[in-house]
């Protein structure tokens, strides 16, 4: 199994400057939910694997430990990552909830 790098998005896809004309505020909204739901399905896609590989140890077939271990702190990685993420976005929420109008 090789090492693959973590991403759970593609700068292409934030970064302004990339961007061609400026989209409506629907578009942009349709565009931000795909992007959450890509980076979703991807940390998803890394706990199945991480599943399957864990169920066929336990199944006593052949794998390799040291995959099933990368795979699994892959899957945590991601799943933290996305929830730090979560969570900065909750609380910058919330800080623009609590400023004066």
């Amino acid at each position: 199994m090789a090492i693959e790098s973590i991403s759970l998005f593609n700068i292409a896809q934030i970064n302004p400057a990339s961007s061609t004309p400026k989209a409506s505020v629907s578009e942009a909204q349709h565009n931000f939910g795909d992007f959450l739901k890509s980076a979703i399905e991807s940390v998803n896609q890394d706990q199945k694997a991480s599943d399957v590989l864990t169920d066929k140890l336990v199944r006593g077939e052949d794998v390799e430990l040291h995959d099933i271990m990368i795979a699994s702190q892959k899957a945590s990685i991601t799943l933290n990552t996305t929830l730090e993420i979560r969570n900065k976005v909750v609380e910058a929420y919330q800080e623009i909830m609590r400023m004066p109008v």
